[in-house]
């Protein structure tokens, strides 16, 4: 059977009108938007072909019908234009993300929450993979007479903190001696790479100045550079969900936010996912629990290297036009950021 242009112009119609209404819609419906130019016993004909195309289901509720997975398929991939974002949402796009230019982890919470803001979805932002991150500077500030905060910065701009308690007190002149060392000894490392290096052979030279000191402070160092290396995911958003009529639905409510809950395996799914933009609906999703939703992904870079994603997760009645562009324009701002912050163009 052919998809005709006449089934095409019914099919998007019954998508538009089903996206904003979350109703089924039916052949009078259609027929009054087409200005009763096609009747509506031949809507009702295309449609009944479009659901045996697999492009339409019918409730067993309701007269009319609802797009099917395989249609918002054919619409992302050939009916959805791009969408002009609002001035409002630009100027609060490039005005919040560049707020914290200079904190990497906000910035990136930042964009996953304008991401849910402006879209009404559940939204999130993944940080990039470390490994081939470089070590920037190392730096230990005094708390008290026995604690410290040991500061690790990476090139790309992300950082990690940890309070350190020591065994017996410190002097500034010592502090500031590890600091020095560490950072002389492994900027421009990766951090992988100053994982992988004896720290207290290369520091035992100056061991004897700094006495236990370095000995309690190493064992941090190393687990601090650990966490720099983790990926981190923000979410924001999740109460959206509570406004969408899909969810009125308790068992489907609970398993959308189940999805939230198991962060770990979340995060593989978003690291898995292909580089660029990403739509995936419903059933195209690995695994029961996602085969109600549509996870949509672009990808950022810092400094054109390290990449990151970012992205929304909704039903699979969605505005994909509007989200896209929105996801789409977010991410460039989030590229232009990371260029005006490292001060250059990104690497080709």
């Amino acid at each position: 059977m052919e998809l005709t242009e006449r089934k095409l112009k019914i099919l998007q119609a019954i998508i538009g009108d089903y996206v904003r209404t979350a109703e089924p819609v039916g052949s009078r419906t259609l027929a009054r938007k087409f200005n009763n130019a096609i009747s509506p016993a031949t809507i009702r004909n295309e449609m009944s072909d479009l659901e045996e195309m697999g492009y339409l289901t019918h409730p067993h509720t309701s007269a009319g019908r609802v797009p099917s997975d395989k249609a918002y398929r054919l619409y992302v991939n050939s009916m959805m234009n791009k969408v002009e974002i609002p001035e409002s949402s630009r100027s609060m796009i490039q005005e919040k993300l560049r707020a914290d230019i200079d904190e990497f982890d906000k910035t990136i919470q930042h964009a996953a929450e304008l991401l849910s803001e402006i879209t009404n979805l559940a939204s999130f932002a993944l940080t990039p993979t470390q490994s081939e991150d470089k070590l920037k500077f190392v730096n230990l500030m005094p708390v008290d007479e026995r604690s410290v905060i040991l500061t690790i910065v990476a090139e790309s701009g992300k950082s990690q903190n940890t309070l350190v308690r020591l065994g017996q007190p410190y002097t500034d002149e010592a502090l500031s001696l590890i600091s020095k060392n560490l950072t002389f000894d492994y900027k421009g490392k990766t951090l992988t790479d100053v994982l992988t290096s004896n720290i207290i052979d290369d520091l035992k030279t100056d061991m004897s100045a700094m006495g236990k000191l370095a000995g309690n402070i190493m064992p941090n160092f190393m687990r601090t550079l650990e966490d720099l290396l983790n990926v981190n995911l923000y979410m924001d958003g999740l109460s959206n969900i509570f406004d969408i009529p899909e969810f009125t639905d308790l068992s489907r409510a609970k398993n959308f936010i189940s999805l939230f809950d198991r962060k770990e395996r979340l995060m593989q799914t978003l690291l898995d996912r292909d580089d660029g933009m990403v739509v995936t609906i419903g059933a195209e999703n690995n695994g029961e629990d996602m085969k109600d939703v549509s996870l949509i992904t672009a990808t950022y870079h810092v400094n054109g290297r390290f990449v990151g994603k970012i992205g929304v997760i909704g039903p699979t009645r969605m505005q994909y036009d509007e989200v896209t562009s929105i996801v789409q324009y977010l991410t460039d701002n989030l590229n232009d950021t990371f260029k005006l912050r490292g001060g250059g163009e990104e690497e080709t």
